[in-house]
């Protein structure tokens, strides 16, 4: 294989899209019936390891990521052992100890992963997730003062807390101890805590770049290996069972894909381990979970992110912010079969007022102009939908995109979303820092903030003299990035299953993406609300499906279902096998074309 990493592929400098066809790394065009196919599945999989930052020679240890090859000694954490054994200490002394969660699928599985540790080592300890209308992100003061009159001596939050600083203060002037587990920025000030375990501490150092990328519920797993490292030294399983420590990567992996954490390095490791233990169906919340989303094959990455997260989301988001912990913790088959049914109720509910915000949303985009970040806002939106607007109208446009939901009190809690290359979580920092937010704070790629409404244009203006240089860079590097070009004869299920053995894919570890071609459309027509659905031929007399999610209104669409008669196209997209037929196809989800000729 030859290598050409700035070449076009397929020779596409504009696609329907307007984006250059690159290579991520070297050329692998495999041509029609190229004789060589057969035996480059080895190679295959080292060029996709090699093109997403592995060393040639260290190719071997990522091709399958064990925790024995990546997992770094907790202790290198700063404040790690004395979160070890402060725990230790409520374990031994059976304290009241409660777990302080966020709303989304990193808190519940990070509180849930709390949870079930503790009561493996004998200790019945309690949560608490805050209500996200009432009570808003991050730990209240308020909640942690009750819980410490309660009868809580520690209180654990995970998470949250970073940059709560007068609500710990509020709890350490109460007599509460409380432990921050958290991995969203933090300021060179840090708040009052017994202990803050956050690998996104300025004072981190080396640490930061190395495992900056890890989701809550990842930090809490290291903190648990800390703590029964901790206890064993001082003889607590001399006449006990030591907790199955890996029975907890299933929530691991299930909060680590829905926080969008980067799939590199120990997260890469964490999925793969907790897809393992996801597909034997041990827990009885999460089994519920997989038949509430009628999956039954073994879980795959994107199951965690499209299927089994938004559900858990969507207690937090509409419902009751409990729902996720409960199931996740429970050891009633009933009770998580309700709850289960439950929160798919409310995902649904979920999607209808997303919709409408959605809507209302995009049309505030056209007053927009050409600002770096678009920023809108609306009375009566519901918060709980308004990162998956900003997170729709950030792929509409490419460009960053703030959503606010402004209350009646004259405040707005907005979420946000960014573009690689652009951070949106700095930027909300420093607006903060600026008296422009009342709160705010998250990490480059998604914030979360409240503003007085009076500050709305300022904000807007903050943002757009902060990020436009850094928004025209990233836009003006934007191109589609193909790791494999094939004849519509190659596409086969085989490939797929080659290609699935460098995952597993998401943020930081994209799934390959390949360009087929040249190919005539055969049909084109447009299936559910919005999707494109096409069959294509080659010129090798092979032909294909393809369907293009939400894509009906796009040039692209538009192009294929009526502009296509007599031309000739290069397809581009990810390929995954349709097992609706008598046999297993492969078929391309669609996300780019290019005329061939």
């Amino acid at each position: 294989m030859a290598t050409r990493s700035l070449s076009h592929v397929l020779g596409v400098s504009k696609s329907l899209s307007g984006r250059a066809w690159l290579w991520r790394g070297g050329n692998m065009d495999l041509g029609a019936g190229d004789s060589e196919a057969q035996r480059l599945d080895r190679d295959i999989l080292s060029q996709l390891l090699i093109t997403r930052g592995v060393a040639p020679e260290d190719v071997e240890r990522h091709a399958k990521p064990t925790l024995r090859e990546f997992l770094p000694d907790p202790s290198e954490f700063r404040d790690m052992d004395q979160a070890a054994e402060r725990i230790a200490q409520a374990v031994l002394g059976q304290e009241k100890v409660t777990i302080y969660g966020d709303y989304d699928v990193d808190g519940a599985t990070s509180a849930a992963l709390m949870v079930e540790l503790l009561r493996g080592l004998g200790l019945e300890a309690e949560y608490y997730i805050p209500d996200r209308l009432l009570e808003g992100y991050g730990p209240s003061g308020e909640a942690l003062v009750k819980l410490a009159e309660s009868g809580s001596s520690l209180i654990v939050t995970v998470d949250c807390g970073a940059m709560a600083h007068e609500a710990l203060g509020m709890a350490r002037d109460a007599g509460v101890d409380v432990i921050v587990v958290d991995h969203h920025k933090c300021a060179a000030e840090l708040p009052p805590t017994a202990a803050l375990v956050n690998p996104n501490r300025l004072d981190e150092g080396d640490l930061a770049a190395s495992h900056g990328h890890l989701a809550a519920v990842g930090v809490a797993f290291l903190l648990g290996i800390a703590l029964v490292r901790t206890l064993r030294a001082q003889g607590f399983f001399e006449n006990r069972k030591e907790p199955d420590l890996m029975a907890l990567l299933d929530l691991v992996a299930l909060g680590t894909v829905a926080d969008v954490a980067a799939l590199h390095g120990l997260n890469r490791a964490f999925v793969a381990q907790g897809l393992k233990i996801l597909a034997r169906r041990d827990r009885i919340g999460m089994a519920a979970l997989m038949d509430a989303s009628r999956l039954k094959r073994a879980p795959q990455a994107s199951d965690l992110g499209f299927a089994l997260g938004p559900r858990i989301n969507a207690g937090g988001r509409i419902g009751e912010s409990t729902l996720g912990v409960r199931l996740l913790t429970t050891s009633d088959p009933e009770e998580a079969r309700a709850i289960a049914e439950q929160l798919s109720a409310l995902n649904e509910e979920r999607r209808a007022i997303e919709g409408e915000v959605q809507e209302a949303a995009e049309a505030q985009l056209a007053g927009q102009g050409n600002m770096a970040v678009h920023v809108v806002a609306g009375d009566g939106w519901h918060p709980g939908v308004i990162g998956i607007v900003a997170g729709r109208i950030k792929e509409k446009t490419g460009k960053p995109s703030i959503v606010i939901a402004n209350d009646a009190d004259g405040t707005g809690k907005g979420s946000g979303r960014s573009i690689s290359g652009v951070d949106l979580g700095a930027a909300i920092i420093a607006a903060r820092e600026q008296g422009l937010l009342v709160a705010g704070g998250g990490h480059a790629m998604a914030a979360g903030l409240t503003i007085p409404t009076e500050n709305l244009a300022a904000f807007t203006e903050f943002l757009d003299t902060r990020l436009a240089r850094d928004v025209d860079r990233a836009r003006a590097s934007q191109s589609m990035q193909l790791d494999l070009s094939l004849a519509p004869g190659g596409l086969v299920p085989d490939l797929v299953t080659t290609l699935e053995a460098a995952g597993p894919y998401g943020v930081g570890w994209p799934a390959p993406r390949v360009a087929v071609g040249p190919v005539r459309i055969v049909k084109a027509d447009v299936v559910g609300k919005d999707h494109l659905r096409i069959i294509a031929a080659g010129d090798d007399g092979r032909s294909f499906k393809g369907i293009a999610f939400r894509a009906a209104e796009t040039e692209l669409a538009q192009t294929l279902l009526h502009r296509s008669k007599g031309r000739r196209f290069h397809l581009a997209g990810r390929v995954k096998i349709d097992d609706w037929g008598p046999r297993p196809a492969a078929e391309l989800h669609l996300e780019d074309a290019a005329f061939a000729d």
